[in-house]
């Protein structure tokens, strides 16, 4: 396995992350209002809180992902 060729396929996830956000963002919203009620004030964000928001936006990021690699 040529090392050059895991920086490519790196890069090339990052560079279609915004389409993939895009399509997700409801989601990320959701997730998001859950990681900022969850750390107000001094509160150190724990593992598990959000698990059902995290879970629902990698579902779609996959989702997304596959529909874009048809």
């Amino acid at each position: 396995m040529s090392g050059s060729n895991v920086w490519t396929r790196s890069r090339e996830r990052l560079r279609i992350f915004p389409e993939l956000l895009a399509q997700c963002a409801d989601e990320a919203a959701v997730y998001g209002k859950c990681v900022a009620a969850t750390t107000t004030g001094r509160q150190e964000l724990k593992k598990d809180l959000c698990v059902k928001e995290f879970e629902a936006l990698k579902t779609c990021f996959t989702n997304a992902a596959k529909k874009r690699a048809k």
